[in-house]
C-alpha cells in the first residue's frame, strides 16, 4: 500500500537509486561551496510509558504478572530520539527545518560540517506547511543562498544535501519531477516533486538549483516501503520564508480566511454550472456572518479569480486567502448563473471552527425510483444545521450510488437553491430525466457540505 511519510519516519529502508549529475551541473563545486551551511540535527524527546503489558493499566489484577515477568520490557520514562536536517540562512545563527524534525522535542542538538555542536532553541513551527524556525548562539556561520522556486523548470537538475539514517552530509542529485504538487491534507503547500533520493533523515534538508541556490526545503517522500522510491517533494522556499518571517516576528503564523467551505470541480459539476472546464474553487458552504457571507457569497458561486491571481483549483484558493493578512479587502470573480460576478470581501484571521452535528432520521420516501431514500429532518436538526429545510439520506443505490451518494449524507439545495421541500427535489429529478440527466444536488457531509451531481440514466433505477 502506498503510503506518504516524513522523511525522518524509522521505517526499513530500501536500497537508495543512485542518479549521476547532469553535465550542466557541477555537484562537486555545488557542495564544496554550499555543504558548510547545511547542518544535522538530533532531537531527544521524554516519553513516558503507562502500561504494565499490552493495553493494561496499574489497575489491572494482571499487571503486577506483567511487570515482574514480561521480557524487555521498557522503562516507564525513556528518551526517544530523532534525526532530520537544516540549513543556515542567516550568520547570526537561524536555522530551517521542518517543524515534525523538532516538534515536541525536549533537547535539540545541532551539528555543523566542522564538528562543532550546539543546542538550539525553537522560534517557532508551522505545522500547516511542516515549516520551523530554530536558532543557535553564534556569529558569522556559514549560509545559504536561496533561488526562486518560480523559475524552476521540470526537468531541471538538481541536488538534496542531508542526513539520511543520520550519515551527515549526504549528497544525492536528480531532476525536477513536476511542480505545485498537492499532497492529501497539505493545501497550503505546492509542493516541489523531485528524483533525487531522499530517505528519514533527510526531512528539513535543503534542495539546490544548478546555480547553487536553496529551491525548497526536503520534507515527504511517497513510498511502499518506507526507503526512497524516486518521489521525494519539498516545501518551496519562498512559501518557507513568508512562514519563517512570521515566526521569527511572533512566533507564529497568521493567516486568513473567509469563511467558506470548498471542493474541487470535477467535469460533470463544471458542466451542470455551465463552466466549459473544470476551473476555479467550489464554495460549497458559506458560514454565516462571516467574510464571505458579508460580502454576498452564495452556495454554488465558483471562485475564478482573487485578486488578480487566477484560481485554477480548490488549493489555489486556500492557499491565496491563507496567505492574505487579515483585514485586506480583496476583490473576487465568482462565476454564478452562468455569468460573472465581482465581490468585495474582507479577509478575517484563520481559526478553528467546529462543524454542527450528525442529523438523525425521521420517515421514509423513495425519490424518482433513483435508488435514494431519504427523511426529513427534525426542527431541532434543521436548527442544528442551520438551514430551513433538509433530507437524511437513509440508503442510496442505482443512480444515486454510483454518482457518490451516501448513506447519512443531507440532501440541503439544488444548484444554488436552498432545498425548502421533498418534492422540490422529487420535481428537479423527473425534469432532469428529461432533460440533461443529471441534478446537481449540495449535500452536508462529515462537518462540511459539498456539491454532488446525481447523474440520471435513460431508464429509471429501481
Amino acid at each position: 500500500m502506498k503510503k506518504l511519510l516524513s522523511a525522518t519516519a524509522l521505517l526499513l529502508a530500501s536500497i537508495p537509486v543512485a542518479y549521476s549529475a547532469t553535465a550542466s551541473l557541477d555537484v562537486a563545486s555545488l557542495v564544496e561551496k554550499e555543504g558548510p551551511a547545511v547542518v544535522n540535527i538530533s532531537t531527544t524527546q521524554t516519553v513516558v510509558n503507562n502500561q504494565g503489558g499490552p493495553g493494561m493499566s496499574e489497575d489491572d489484577p494482571f499487571y503486577e504478572f506483567f511487570r515482574r515477568f514480561q521480557p524487555r520490557q521498557q522503562p516507564r520514562e525513556f528518551q526517544a530520539r530523532s534525526l532530520g536536517s537544516g540549513f543556515i540562512i542567516s550568520q547570526d545563527g537561524y536555522i530551517m527545518t521542518n517543524a515534525h524534525v523538532v516538534g515536541n522535542a525536549d533537547e535539540i542538538t545541532v551539528k555543523l560540517t566542522d564538528k562543532r555542536e550546539f543546542k538550539a532553541k525553537v522560534i517557532g513551527t508551522d505545522e500547516r506547511t511542516d515549516v520551523a524556525l530554530i536558532k543557535i548562539e553564534a556569529k558569522l556561520l556559514p549560509t545559504v543562498r536561496l533561488g526562486d522556486p518560480a523559475k524552476l523548470r521540470v526537468g531541471e537538475p538538481v541536488v538534496a544535501i542531508g542526513s539520511p539514517f543520520g550519515f551527515d552530509n549526504t549528497v544525492t542529485s536528480g531532476i525536477v519531477s513536476a511542480k505545485g504538487r498537492q499532497l492529501p491534507d497539505e493545501s497550503f503547500v505546492p509542493f516541489i516533486q523531485t528524483d533525487a533520493a531522499v530517505n528519514p533523515g533527510n526531512s528539513g534538508g535543503p534542495l539546490f538549483n544548478a546555480n547553487g541556490e536553496v529551491v525548497g526545503i526536503n520534507s515527504q517522500i511517497y513510498s511502499r516501503t518506507g526507503g526512497f522510491m524516486g518521489l521525494s517533494f519539498a516545501i518551496p522556499i519562498d512559501v518557507a520564508m513568508d512562514i519563517s518571517t512570521q515566526l521569527k516576528a511572533g512566533g507564529k503564523v497568521i493567516r486568513g480566511r473567509i469563511g467558506v467551505s470548498i471542493q474541487e470541480m470535477s467535469r460533470d459539476l463544471a458542466e451542470s454550472f455551465g463552466l466549459t472546464k473544470p476551473q476555479g474553487a467550489l464554495i460549497s458552504g458559506v458560514e454565516k456572518d462571516g467574510p464571505a457571507d458579508k460580502a454576498g457569497m452564495l452556495p454554488s458561486d465558483i471562485v475564478l479569480k482573487f485578486g488578480d491571481k487566477v484560481v485554477n483549483s480548490n488549493a489555489d484558493l486556500v492557499r491565496l486567502v491563507g496567505s492574505t493578512k487579515p483585514g485586506t479587502r480583496m476583490t473576487m470573480q465568482v462565476w454564478r448563473n452562468k455569468t460573472t460576478k465581482d465581490l468585495t470581501v474582507t479577509v478575517g484571521e484563520m481559526q478553528d471552527q467546529p462543524g454542527p452535528g450528525k442529523p438523525g432520521r425521521r420517515h421514509n420516501a423513495n425519490v424518482g425510483q433513483v435508488g435514494l431514500m431519504v427523511g426529513e429532518l427534525t426542527a431541532a436538526q434543521r436548527k442544528q444545521l442551520g438551514v430551513e429545510y433538509g433530507l437524511l439520506v437513509q440508503a442510496s443505490q442505482g443512480a444515486a450510488a454510483r454518482s457518490g451518494i451516501q448513506q447519512g449524507d443531507v440532501i440541503v439545495g439544488i444548484g444554488g437553491e436552498g432545498l425548502k421541500s421533498y418534492q422540490q427535489l422529487a420535481r428537479a429529478i423527473e425534469d432532469a430525466k428529461t432533460g440533461n440527466k443529471t441534478v446537481t444536488l449540495r449535500i452536508y457531509r462529515d462537518g462540511g457540505y459539498q456539491f454532488i451531481p446525481l447523474k440520471l440514466s435513460n431508464k429509471s433505477d429501481e
